[in-house]
């Protein structure tokens, strides 16, 4: 997907929600019957019917489909193709945080662009350039490279300051923004981490940045935007425990929809006029 589609869709929408599909067979609904591969393809056709109105993108987490083997990468695939044939201007990420050397990345790539057709993978930039460059030789797909993340361990490396006080994640955004542009590579920029989004937007002002932890994990949303919006939204918002599993019980699908509206709503609200 080209940038200016992405844009396209955030401003007609109002909304800049990522929903991230994370399908824990223990943690879906009892009302769902069949195989474990059988039951997380019926609860995201439910989640991507319900939610495909108030969000712009969807990321599906491969750890949650590959710990069913085959089944769960064929589950993939389909959900994938689902999206793909029911709300085609959705932006689809495998959320897969691949990082290797040239050959090696050069198939991942293949994989998920040709393969499965996603329009973007998060990458670790830990091996350096010529393990993201493969997933940029493609025209209109997306590296999204891991910069500050979320997690609570984030700081064990990249908040690590170098001699002149420079954090791991500023030098790895000023390193990396030189292998791809701002129409094909984005960061993973944490909601939890919104007080060094002044730092990131120093170093990428154009970029795009996809933003985890906002909802379950306690990120704001007033923060996120106000530092890190700008002319043409730049932020891919994720959600995804508070969406999809907003409700355990028969009414699963609904309560997903009810979230990820609200969410979208307050976004619209935030959004700069």
């Amino acid at each position: 997907m080209k940038r200016t589609d992405l844009v396209e869709n955030i401003f007609r929408k109002g909304s800049f929600l990522c929903v991230g599909l994370d399908p824990d067979v223990k943690k879906l609904p009892e009302c769902l019957q069949g195989s474990p591969a059988e039951r997380v393809l019926a609860f995201n056709k439910a989640i991507i019917d319900a939610t495909a109105p108030y969000c712009v993108a969807y990321k599906p987490n491969l750890a949650f489909f590959e710990c069913l083997g085959a089944e769960g990468l064929a589950v993939l695939d389909e959900t994938v193709k689902y999206i793909r044939a029911k709300y085609p201007d959705q932006f689809i990420i495998a959320d897969a945080k691949r990082g290797d050397i040239g050959n090696t990345a050069a198939l991942y790539a293949r994989t998920f662009f040709e393969t499965m057709d996603f329009d973007a993978v998060t990458l670790a930039p830990y091996m350096g350039e010529d393990s993201v460059k493969p997933f940029l030789a493609y025209k209109d797909k997306w590296s999204i490279i891991l910069a500050l993340t979320s997690n609570a361990s984030a700081s064990d490396f990249e908040m690590v300051t170098d001699s002149k006080g420079v954090p791991m994640f500023e030098r790895v955004i000023r390193r990396s923004r030189h292998w791809g542009s701002p129409i094909d590579t984005m960061y993973v920029v944490g909601a939890t981490q919104a007080e060094h989004l002044d730092a990131v937007r120093a170093v990428a002002p154009r970029h795009f940045l996809l933003v985890p932890g906002v909802g379950a994990q306690g990120g704001s949303l007033e923060e996120v935007v106000r530092h890190g919006f700008i002319d043409e939204c730049g932020l891919l918002v994720n959600s995804s425990r508070g969406i999809i599993y907003a409700s355990s019980g028969t009414d699963f699908a609904q309560a997903a929809a009810d979230a990820a509206k609200k969410l979208a709503l307050q976004m619209r609200e935030l959004m700069p006029a």
